[in-house]
This record gives structure tokens, sequence and C-alpha cells, in this order.
């Protein structure tokens, strides 16, 4: 499986996963997850060309561990970013003193306003490093690097969370806990 086919599959699997289960006709559970029979039929009938070893393959080699498979593999669901209602079913967890998030100048009079917003999502999310808030930031432009005290937040009562594949989530950032 080439690259270029593994990536136009993996933003197709976000799109299912994430947002819209219905684009196929398949039903998430309340925590999320997909049978991997039904997914792959499912998938196959609007014109894929996917078995359960390339499915493998894009789960196990996804840059940004997008996706994860139960213990037994009979299971799949995206580790994090959904737009539908499901319970990651995700345990509080004491995070790092600062967190970062990758934006574009654009939207800076917002969070300074508003701060940091879930909007669609069910969640904000932070990551460990400014790299990955580099590349999440450079997705809509040149970009801006914010830097989340995310301790400060802890010890005022807001709950943090880790995805399976490393991303810090939260419900919301206020402005006064970030460093533009």
């Amino acid at each position: 499986m080439n690259e270029q086919y593994k990536r136009k599959i993996s933003a197709f699997m976000s799109l299912v996963l994430r947002h819209k289960p219905q684009e196929i006709g398949l039903l998430l559970d309340e925590n999320g997850w997909a049978s991997v029979s039904e997914f792959l039929s499912k998938m196959n009938a609007k014109g894929g060309l996917l078995d359960f070893e390339s499915l493998e393959e894009i789960v196990l080699t996804n840059d940004k561990k997008r996706f994860a498979f139960n213990d037994d593999k009979t299971k799949i669901r995206a580790s994090q970013g959904h737009s539908v209602e499901i319970n990651l079913d995700l345990k509080e967890i004491t995070p790092p003193e600062s967190l970062y998030h990758g934006t574009v100048e654009k939207f800076l009079p917002e969070i300074k306003n508003k701060g940091l917003l879930k909007m669609s999502r069910q969640h904000v999310h932070l990551s460990t490093d400014k790299e990955t808030a580099i590349k999440v930031g450079s997705r809509r432009g040149n970009p801006v690097i914010l830097i989340v005290n995310s301790a400060e937040m802890q010890k005022e009562g807001y709950k943090f969370y880790q995805s399976e594949n490393g991303v810090w989530l939260t419900d919301n950032v206020p402005a006064k806990y970030i460093q533009f």
C-alpha cells in the first residue's frame, strides 16, 4: 500500500470514526468503538479496497496514532478528536507544568478574549512539546505557539486527561492560563 493511498484512507477513517459514522452507515458504541468486520465491510461498500492487514498497517503506522484497536483487535476507534458524542472513558491525570497549543494569528483575538474552547470537539487538544504544536498550527498557516499553565489550572480545579496516543485533553483553557 503506497503512502498516498494510506493518507487518503486515514483521512476518511478520521472523518468516519471521529465525526460522521453515518457517512458509511456505521454505528459506534457509547465509547466510540466499532466492529472491525463491520467497519471493513462498510468501508469497502463505499468503494474502498481495504482488508484487515491494510487496516492494521494504517493503525500501527499513523504518525499521530489517531486510531486504536481493542486488545483482541475486533474493535476500532479514533483515539480522540470526536465531534460525535462518545465517552472515551478517560481517567483524570496530573498534567506536566506546561502544555502547548498550536494555532494561527487570525485566531489570537478570539483566544485572548475567550480562551481555548473545544468548539465542535469534546476537548481542547494540547501537547507536551512545541514541535507537535508547531505541526498542528502549521495546518492552517504560519503557526503561533501558546503555552498553557496546566499545573496552575489543575490546582484551581480543571481536569486533564491523556488520550491513548498521548494528546492532552481538557474541557477549556481560560485566557488567564495562556502565555501568548
